[in-house]
């Protein structure tokens, strides 16, 4: 399946790895902020979370570190790219 797919139908969770400020100044409704440096100590939070995972961040190289850990760990995630992306994809959501 596509990400513009699994972003779409809600399929996952969208993980927002920017900062926390980052995070504030704009994001993508729904998603949940898990900062690029918290993965290693909230891996079991993470475990938890409904899969596939979308994880975004300002330009993609963040979510790409991300889902190169998170994969690494067992966990299905998808590098979404730039949070604007996402969102775009997001608001044309079919719920």
């Amino acid at each position: 399946m596509k990400l513009e797919e699994i972003i779409k139908q809600n399929l996952g969770t969208i993980v927002d790895v920017r900062s926390h400020a980052e995070f504030m100044g704009g994001s993508v409704p729904d998603a949940i902020n898990i900062a690029l440096n918290e993965l290693p100590e909230r891996l079991e939070e993470i475990k938890e979370l409904k899969t596939p995972l979308v994880l975004c961040c300002a330009s993609g190289n963040r979510s790409g570190q991300a889902q190169h850990f998170l994969s690494q760990n067992g966990i299905e995630c998808y590098n979404g790219g730039s949070w604007l992306d996402v969102n775009y994809y997001k608001s044309q959501a079919t719920e």
